[in-house]
């Protein structure tokens, strides 16, 4: 039970890697909030962890809008006593180049995929700093290197992963007993990336997977629970001396 006692606010928790971290969490004993915008696939994954004697509760978050965070932050700490770990996983994920990507389509991945990470952190980081905690942002191995189809998300995850370096030295330096880390999947197979191969046509998709997996060493794409695992660490007392650091998990792409 290695989250025992812990309180634990997913968001993107309805579905893929968010919901399979969701159950790992609190198989290891954590109460978790599962926050999603589609607050019916976050009931359906609280109602599977409650069936299964664990404790969860499903919250609507829209993650770009700053007055539902902080009063999805002010819920979890009325209704649990605090929170200790916060999972910034809520993302979008179209495809796109420089030539095709318009600039609202580029502005929308940056308010839910940046700003959404930013002011998660920021708003639990002030109810984090005198008990300490674990915030836990997801980039992506496209926030470390390029994807040429995909140009809106490869920049959001590659802020987000500078992002969480500041973010976690400001705590350091401030004497705050929180450390933020970033992970880092690699091709992961879910609800979303199959969505993205959907928006391609059928050639470019066959092109596209052939690529992706051709370049992957351990030669299939990854499941949720991989990650899901990476972040149960960075959740737990395990991961102490860890702060600013990336986790990658990708099945050795980008090495």
């Amino acid at each position: 039970m290695r989250m025992n006692g812990k309180v634990a606010l997913i968001t993107g928790g309805g579905s893929g890697i968010g919901e399979a971290t969701c159950h790992r969490l609190a198989e290891e004993g954590a109460a978790v909030v599962v926050a999603d915008i589609n607050e019916d696939s976050a009931r359906r994954v609280a109602d599977a962890i409650n069936n299964g004697r664990g404790n969860a509760c499903a919250k609507h978050q829209d993650v770009t809008n700053e007055k539902r965070w902080v009063g999805l932050i002010a819920d979890v700490v009325k209704q649990f006593g605090s929170l200790d770990v916060l999972v910034n996983n809520a993302a979008i994920a179209p495809i796109g180049t420089v030539e095709d990507t318009s600039l609202a389509d580029w502005s929308r991945v940056q308010r839910v995929n940046v700003e959404g990470v930013f002011i998660g952190t920021r708003e639990a980081i002030k109810v984090m700093k005198q008990k300490g905690g674990s915030i836990i942002n997801i980039s992506s191995d496209l926030g470390i290197i390029g994807e040429p189809t995909m140009a809106a998300y490869s920049t959001s995850k590659g802020a987000t992963r500078v992002f969480t370096k500041s973010a976690a030295l400001h705590c350091a330096r401030k004497g705050y007993a929180i450390r933020i880390n970033s992970v880092h999947p690699g091709f992961i197979d879910t609800p979303a990336a199959a969505g993205a191969v959907a928006e391609m046509s059928e050639e470019e998709a066959v092109t596209f997977q052939a690529r992706i997996l051709g370049s992957i060493p351990m030669g299939c794409m990854g499941a949720p629970i991989d990650i899901a695992n990476g972040i149960l660490f960075l959740s737990s007392d395990e991961s102490s001396y860890m702060t600013g650091s990336e986790l990658v998990i990708d099945g050795g792409f980008i090495a």
